[in-house]
C-alpha cells in the first residue's frame, strides 16, 4: 500500500504485504523497538549501575531516533517546540512563560505551571495537588529534552509529572518513607526492584487482542454506515441504535492498542510503578491511560470520561479546570478541541459533551438517590444508566470519528439532535445543584471513606470516580514520594 510519507521508507515493503500505510507500520515496529530498548534500558542502564545523566542522554537520543524515522524532518518539530519554550524559560523568565505555553504540548503546558507553582506562587496559595507537583528549581536542558524526547513516550506518551519522571531516571522510584516518632522521615530502599514482567506480559496480551479486532471486526463495521442513505431508510430505529453502539466500541480497540503498548513500553524500562495492593501485588498503572473494563461497562457519562484518555483528563483538570475564574466545565470542553486538532469534528463533539456533562450531572443530583436503597432496583437502575451512557458517548463521538461539518450534521439531523434537545430539556427542568433531600439522603447513604480505604481507591479497587477522583489518584500517586523536593 504505497502512501507518502516524510519518514522512513525503509519498510514499505512489509507495509505493501500487510496493505497497511507505511506511517502506521513505522509507528507499530518503532513501538516494538522501543519496547525492547526499555527492557535492555532497565537491564544494562539500571539506576544503580548507571548516572542520570547517562539515562537521560540515551534515553533522549533514542526518542529523537524513533521520530527521526517515523516523521523524518518533521520530527524537527520536537526539538524546535522544546528548544523555544526552554529559551523562554531561561533568557525571558519562567514566571512569563506559563500562559503562552497553553497552546503546546501537554508535556511543557504542564511542566510550565509546575514551575510557575513551585517558584512563584506562595505556600498557601497552592491547592494540596498543586504543592504536591510544584518544581522548585529550574530543570537542565538535559533533564528537560530528555523529559519532552525520550524513547518510552516520544511517539504515543503516555503524559506524566516532571517529578515521577525525574524520580525514575534517578532511581528512587521504589524507596519507602516512614515516619518517625519525632516527626523526621526515614527513607528506606527495596531490596529489590518489583518485576514489571507479568505487567508487560498482560498488556501486550491486550494490546494483541485489540489489534486482531481492529484488523477484522473493526473493519466490517464503519462509522461511517451510520449516515449512509439506504442504512438510514431501511433499518429500523432499535438497529439503528443497536449498529451506532457496535460501530463506534469497535472504533475504540485501535486506541487500547496504542495507549496499552505505550505504557508497556514504560513499563518494561522500570516506569509506572506505584506500590502495591492489599494482596500485595505490584500495581504498574501509574501512567496507564485507560481502564478497558471500565470504559466498556461505565454506568455514567464522567465515570467513562474519567477511565478513557486518563492522563489527558488530568492535564486539562490541572492547567484548565483547576485554573479557570468561570464556567470551568466549559473552558476545558474547549481547551480540550483546541488541543486535539483543526477538524470541526473535534469541536462538535467536545460541544455535545458539555452538554451531556452538565445533563447528566444534573440528572444524577436529582434522581439518583431514590434507587440507591435497594440492591435490585440499584441493579436496574445501573442496567438502564448503562445503556443510556453508551448510546449517549456513541452519539456524542461520531463527529469526533466522521470529522468534517456535513457528515456530522446528516449524523445529528437524522437523529432529529435528539439528545441535543433531551440534555437542553433536562438543564431547563433540574437544577444543576442536588435538591435538599437529595443531598439529605445521599449524605446518609455515602460511606465514610477512611484513609486506608481512599489508598485502595487510589490502587483501582474501585474506579467508579469522577474526575475529581481522577485527580486525587494522581495526587496521592506522586505524594507517595514525600521526601523528593526538586
Amino acid at each position: 500500500m504505497a502512501t507518502s510519507t516524510t519518514g522512513s521508507t525503509l519498510l514499505q515493503p512489509l507495509s505493501n504485504a500487510v496493505r497497511l500505510p507505511i506511517d502506521q507500520v513505522n509507528f507499530v515496529v518503532c513501538q516494538l523497538f522501543a519496547l525492547l530498548a526499555a527492557i535492555w534500558f532497565r537491564t544494562y542502564l539500571h539506576s544503580s549501575k548507571t548516572s542520570s545523566f547517562i539515562r537521560h542522554v540515551v534515553a533522549t537520543l533514542l526518542g529523537l531516533y524513533l521520530a527521526l524515522f517515523c516523521f523524518g524532518w518533521y520530527a524537527l518539530h520536537f526539538v524546535v517546540q522544546s528548544g523555544i519554550s526552554y529559551y523562554i524559560m531561561i533568557i525571558i523568565g519562567v514566571e512569563n512563560m506559563h500562559n503562552p505555553m497553553m497552546i503546546i504540548t501537554q508535556k511543557i503546558t504542564s511542566l510550565a505551571y509546575e514551575i510557575h507553582d513551585g517558584m512563584f506562587r506562595k505556600e498557601e496559595e497552592l491547592t494540596p495537588s498543586q504543592r504536591c507537583l510544584a518544581v522548585r528549581r529550574m530543570p537542565s536542558l538535559l533533564e528537560y529534552l530528555s523529559y519532552n524526547c525520550n524513547f518510552m513516550g516520544i511517539l504515543a506518551g503516555p503524559l506524566c509529572s516532571y517529578k515521577d519522571y525525574i524520580t525514575f531516571i534517578e532511581g528512587r522510584s521504589y524507596q519507602l518513607t516512614q515516619s518517625e516518632a519525632n516527626g523526621k522521615e526515614d527513607v528506606k530502599y527495596e531490596q529489590t526492584d518489583p518485576s514489571p514482567n507479568i505487567a508487560v506480559t498482560q498488556k501486550l496480551l491486550i494490546c494483541g487482542f485489540s489489534l486482531l479486532f481492529h484488523m477484522t471486526v473493526t473493519k466490517t463495521l464503519p462509522v461511517e454506515y451510520n449516515i449512509d442513505d439506504h442504512f438510514r431508510a431501511t433499518v429500523s430505529l432499535p438497529m439503528r441504535i443497536i449498529y451506532l453502539y457496535v460501530s463506534l466500541m469497535a472504533a475504540r480497540p485501535k486506541y487500547y492498542f496504542a495507549w496499552t503498548l505505550a505504557d508497556a513500553i514504560n513499563n518494561a524500562a522500570g516506569f509506572g510503578f506505584r506500590g502495591y495492593d492489599k494482596n500485595g501485588a505490584s500495581r504498574w498503572d501509574l501512567i496507564s491511560n485507560l481502564r478497558i473494563q471500565h470504559i466498556e461497562f461505565s454506568t455514567s457519562f464522567k465515570m467513562f470520561l474519567d477511565n478513557w484518555n486518563i492522563q489527558t483528563a488530568l492535564w486539562l483538570k490541572r492547567v484548565c479546570y483547576e485554573r479557570a475564574s468561570f464556567s470551568p466545565t466549559i473552558q476545558t470542553f474547549i481547551l480540550s478541541a483546541i488541543w486535539h486538532g483543526v477538524y470541526p469534528g473535534y469541536y462538535l463533539t467536545f460541544l455535545t459533551g458539555v452538554l451531556m456533562t452538565l445533563a447528566a450531572r444534573a440528572m444524577r443530583n436529582n434522581i439518583r438517590h431514590y434507587f440507591v436503597d435497594s440492591p435490585p432496583v440499584k441493579l436496574c437502575y445501573d442496567v438502564i444508566t448503562w445503556i443510556a451512557t453508551q448510546v449517549a458517548i456513541s452519539y456524542t463521538v461520531v463527529p469526533f470519528v466522521l470529522l468534517s461539518v456535513k457528515p456530522s450534521f446528516m449524523f445529528y439531523s437524522s437523529w432529529y439532535f435528539c439528545l441535543h434537545i433531551a440534555c437542553i430539556l433536562v438543564l431547563l427542568i433540574l437544577p444543576l445543584k442536588r435538591t435538599q433531600k437529595g443531598s439529605i439522603e445521599q449524605a446518609s447513604i455515602k460511606p465514610s471513606w477512611p484513609k486506608k480505604l481512599e489508598e485502595e481507591n487510589v490502587l483501582g479497587q474501585n474506579s467508579y470516580s469522577t474526575t475529581n477522583n481522577s485527580f486525587n489518584q494522581k495526587q496521592e500517586i506522586t505524594c507517595r514520594y514525600p521526601a523528593l523536593k526538586q
